[in-house]
């Protein structure tokens, strides 16, 4: 049993440095695109911000992702965990690799559900729907978690859209070194949505690792430690600096030009939506909200300019992460457990 917590514990880091150039590089797409920072100083920036937030974020995220499972603390919630850690992890690296813009937050999820739903059936999972159908209707398990995906990337673009259309009817008559305001701005802009971006990435990974230490009798509770919180904050950090540079580019330059502007708005509306999702304890696809927030600008800026077929594949990634990731979980659930049964 200790084994394969350690082991679990280990894959954990390694997701969460996944989780850095999947997800929380995306945060400084816009960022550097509009030339408010040279590529090297904006990733650090942000990596450095991603630390501290996935210090300090808080722990209501994480308990979500550990209640998500009913099971009792045995061998069996340990091996669904590590599981749906190896689904999710192949998912983030196979989605790298290609450049497309996936989330580390659907296939987490993903992963869990199936390789519960592999192990003990659908009684396993906190759905949450007889919660919500019953009074006092409380929106709890993975119906609160599915909610907040959609509510989440419906902020960002309706943020983005609405938020580009005040400011440039704010500086209509601005002159052109405005831009010069927008770049500092923007720092301040980008330090705060790395932030709440560290902050629900982090949560994700400690939520594992907190059911693990509980499921293997290590821990009495359910509480996050110190060393796991550091851990985290220092993978999400590195994997930010090392590795984000072809999701960066496709949020960044093939949606549309983006200018200082355009940048601004971004990271307060995403920003927004990711800080009130952490606040209820939600975990989102900082990704999605990122990019759908980006559409919602070049929609209010000039729709004929927005490269729509790069949103369509983001929709699509939106759409499979969840489904291939249960299938992949609950297929390696099979895999790790059947020479055991047999």
């Amino acid at each position: 049993m200790l084994a394969i917590v350690i082991i679990v514990i280990l894959l954990a880091f390694v997701f969460t440095y996944t989780n850095g150039f999947q997800d929380a590089s995306s945060v400084a797409a816009s960022f550097i695109a509009s030339r408010s920072a040279m590529p090297k100083q904006g990733i650090l920036f942000v990596a450095g911000m991603d630390f501290l937030g996935a210090l300090l974020g808080g722990s209501a995220v994480a308990f979500t992702i550990s209640g998500l499972l009913l099971m009792e603390p045995s061998t069996q919630l340990v091996e669904v965990v590590l599981a749906a850690l190896i689904g999710a992890t192949a998912w983030n690296l196979l989605t790298w690799k290609f450049g497309l813009p996936s989330s580390s937050t659907h296939a987490i999820i993903g992963g869990l559900i199936g390789a519960g739903l592999a192990a003990a059936g659908v009684e396993s999972i906190a759905w949450g729907l007889q919660e919500l159908l019953v009074p006092p209707h409380e929106l709890t398990g993975f119906i609160k978690i599915l909610v907040f995906l959609v509510v989440s990337v419906v902020l960002g673009f309706i943020g983005g859209y609405a938020l580009h259309r005040a400011v440039k009817y704010l500086l209509r008559n601005a002159k052109r070194s405005v831009n010069g305001s927008l770049v500092n701005l923007n720092w301040v802009a980008a330090g705060a949505m790395a932030f709440a971006n560290g902050a629900n990435d982090s949560q994700k990974q400690l939520g594992i690792i907190t059911l693990v230490l509980f499921a293997s009798g290590i821990s009495a509770t359910l509480d996050v430690p110190f060393w796991a919180r550091f851990g985290c904050a220092l993978m999400l950090g590195l994997g930010t600096m090392s590795g984000g540079w072809r999701v960066m580019t496709t949020l960044g330059r093939k949606i549309f030009k983006i200018e200082p502007v355009h940048s601004f708005d971004s990271q307060l509306s995403s920003g927004a939506a990711i800080a009130l999702s952490t606040a209820f304890g939600a975990p989102v696809s900082s990704t999605h909200i990122i990019s759908l927030s980006i559409i919602g600008i070049g929609s209010a800026e000039n729709p004929r300019k927005v490269r729509w077929s790069v949103g369509k594949e983001i929709v699509a990634a939106f759409l499979i992460t969840i489904p291939v990731t249960m299938i992949i979980s609950g297929i390696i659930y099979l895999m790790i457990t059947f020479p055991a049964g047999g």
